[in-house]
């Protein structure tokens, strides 16, 4: 099962569950042993492809760390917090992140996109 742990102690996922921002980036940095490689994409898969079907969803993408690191890290864009909390909290996402190998960890957190001129939009 997966072990969600805070990205930022001061600022865990549940409590950013609670603002209402618009639109949200979930950036989320995962940890798996080397012999579950496989078994994570595939968990991953899963439970991004039920995600993928719920209202808010913009997209996501998966990362791996180059090698010999066993680190993973995937974002998605959900169009508000509202729309990420109710998926991220229904009982069949939930119920995904059991097929997730024990000592996987994964550390969820929202971010907002922030404007600098001549480099990035809001």
């Amino acid at each position: 099962m997966l072990d969600i742990k805070p990205f930022d102690p001061t600022h865990p996922i549940e409590t950013q569950l609670g603002t209402e921002e618009s639109p949200v980036i979930l950036v989320n940095p995962f940890s798996v042993d080397r012999k579950d490689i496989d078994a994570v994409v595939k968990a991953w898969e899963a439970d991004a492809t039920w995600l993928k079907k719920q209202p808010g969803f913009i997209s996501t993408q998966l990362h791996r760390a180059v090698e010999p690191s066993t680190m993973f890290f995937n974002y998605a864009v959900w169009e508000s917090t509202a729309h990420f909390r109710a998926a991220f909290s229904h009982p069949d996402f939930q119920s995904t992140l059991a097929a997730y190998p024990d000592g996987t960890t994964a550390a969820p957190h929202l971010f907002t996109r922030v404007a600098v001129s001549n480099l990035c939009t809001a």
